[in-house]
């Protein structure tokens, strides 16, 4: 992620398709296969993470193993998804984990971004490159047909219920060519949602919360506002050559003087206005100067540059002064209590639209 006004990091390497969402490495999947075969490999030199439910010197606990589709779905490998996506596909790994009893294993980098030790209070975590998780290969190789099952298209429901899965020592998720938010088919049943929304976001690794807080700090009593451009605002032409977007008003509603008229009624002018934008032209955000005294990462680029690795981990901390904010404006509701820019909806748009500029009411 790239944002204007602040620090620039360029894109983060192989991270998009190495850590977050915590995807595993080629040799630690081929690794995993051949288990199943019972041959011997060398371990990947990238760490995984797991995540348990029982005392760590219980010889009975078993694990889940999710791999590379957290972020990276089937064809579409070579562009991984954003991190919303991946939160939603390692919370839904997560709470499979956390539904089975079982360990859960995945990317490792992961502690670039995330706390394993505060993680592990809710859903407890170790990494790979521990004894514990080599222990678990040797066993798992000892068990032979007890030790592995690659399973694709399989409720999580028959794999705690079924023996022919329940039995295993680890269950090898890689097999499904979908992400797992994808897999995760009732997400719309708040009542099978384990984990909250805010689980992961609240889990930042504690480097990045440190840094959040001093600068959380600085603010004071301040507000706060996501504006969610670039990809967004993208438009296409049709047949006729007519430019047509998914979110028809966003483009419009998240330039500042529409800024400005929206958030009169929320934010008195005077406060301090912490702005967390992917807007990269410059000074993009100035008209809001005139009413509101303006912040942005960048100005803290002194507290910053010596943590921050990677614009994911950016993104994290900003996240988090955004949450800390008296009011907090998102550019899209993602729930019906939520204030927002715009009242295009986020999500299931399909249908391609003429972007709209002019004002429907007058501020």
């Amino acid at each position: 992620m790239a944002f204007n006004n602040r620090i620039s990091k360029g894109k983060p390497k192989p991270l998009r398709s190495r850590i977050i969402l915590l995807t595993a490495t080629l040799g630690v999947i081929a690794f995993l296969f051949l288990l199943s075969s019972f041959l011997f490999t060398n371990h990947s030199t990238n760490s995984q993470f797991n995540t348990h439910f029982y005392n760590r010197n219980n010889n009975n606990n078993k694990y889940l193993y999710w791999g590379t589709r957290i972020d990276c779905p089937g064809k579409h490998c070579g562009s991984c998804e954003g991190l919303g996506h991946q939160e939603s596909s390692l919370r839904c790994a997560l709470e499979e984990a956390i539904y089975l009893h079982r360990w859960a294993a995945s990317s490792c980098a992961m502690d670039s971004l995330y706390d394993a030790e505060l993680m592990s209070e809710t859903v407890p975590v170790i990494f790979d490159d521990s004894k514990e998780w080599y222990r678990v290969i040797s066993t798992s190789m000892k068990l032979r047909a007890r030790g592995v099952a690659h399973v694709a298209g399989v409720s999580r429901v028959e794999l705690k219920e079924n023996s022919q899965y329940s039995d295993m020592l680890l269950i090898n998720r890689t097999a499904s060519p979908l992400s797992w938010f994808m897999e995760c088919k009732d997400r719309n049943n708040r009542s099978a949602i384990m984990l909250p929304y805010s689980f992961l976001p609240s889990m930042a690794a504690k480097k990045l919360r440190d840094a959040a807080e001093k600068i959380k700090a600085l603010l004071g009593d301040y507000d706060a506002i996501h504006v969610r451009r670039g990809d967004k605002i993208k438009t296409r032409k049709d047949r006729f050559g007519v430019a047509r977007t998914l979110h028809p008003h966003l483009d419009r509603d998240t330039r500042a003087e529409f800024i400005l008229c929206r958030i009169a009624k929320w934010v008195a002018p005077g406060r301090t206005l912490f702005i967390a934008s992917n807007e990269r032209t410059p000074g993009f955000f100035s008209p809001l100067s005139a009413r509101y005294r303006l912040a942005y990462s960048s100005n803290y680029s002194h507290m910053l540059d010596p943590v921050i690795e990677n614009n994911y981990q950016l993104f994290m901390i900003e996240r988090l002064i955004m949450m800390g904010a008296k009011t907090f404006i998102r550019t899209f509701k993602e729930d019906e209590t939520d204030l927002s820019l715009t009242d295009d909806p986020k999500k299931n748009t399909k249908k391609w639209q003429i972007p709209v500029y002019n004002a429907d009411e007058t501020c």
